[in-house]
């Protein structure tokens, strides 16, 4: 890496990791002028591909936003929370495909609810496979207790 200041060459005098990525002390090897870098890994975009065809950037936040209105009002930690959102963003990328169904997102979101609370879940099942009257309610959860 060459030198802000002079242009010169740049060897690394410290390297460690950070919350902002692979934080590099350097000194110029001219002008020994010392400064920081960050390196991060850049993240691949992700698509959404909506039921009826839309596409549109996977944003965390709105995954995010879904998730923890199911969880509103519920015993359970914002950590847990985090750490779950974590765990989906993760498996979503980890699959190595640009474009992911929003049913996909959907089913790994409610599998991993329904392992840490079971009203969030069916919260959220109610929304995400849009119950029309109380049947749909009975139905899915007589599934849930058949899953024990």
């Amino acid at each position: 890496m060459n030198c802000p200041y002079c242009g010169g060459n740049t060897k690394v005098t410290d390297k460690r990791h950070s919350p902002r990525g692979i934080r590099r002390r350097r000194e110029c090897l001219k002008c020994k002028k010392r400064f920081t870098t960050y390196e991060k890994i850049a993240k691949s975009e992700l698509y959404v591909t909506k039921k009826d065809g839309r596409r549109e950037k996977f944003v965390r936040e709105k995954l995010e936003a879904g998730i923890l209105k199911a969880f509103e009002k519920r015993p359970i930690s914002q950590e847990k929370i985090q750490k779950m959102i974590d765990e989906i963003e993760e498996q979503l990328r980890r699959r190595g495909k640009k474009e992911i169904k929003s049913s996909v997102i959907g089913e790994i979101v409610m599998r991993k609810m329904r392992k840490i609370d079971k009203v969030a879940y069916i919260r959220f099942a109610s929304v995400y496979r849009d119950f029309e009257d109380i049947k749909d309610f009975k139905k899915e959860l007589r599934g849930l207790w058949k899953k024990k």
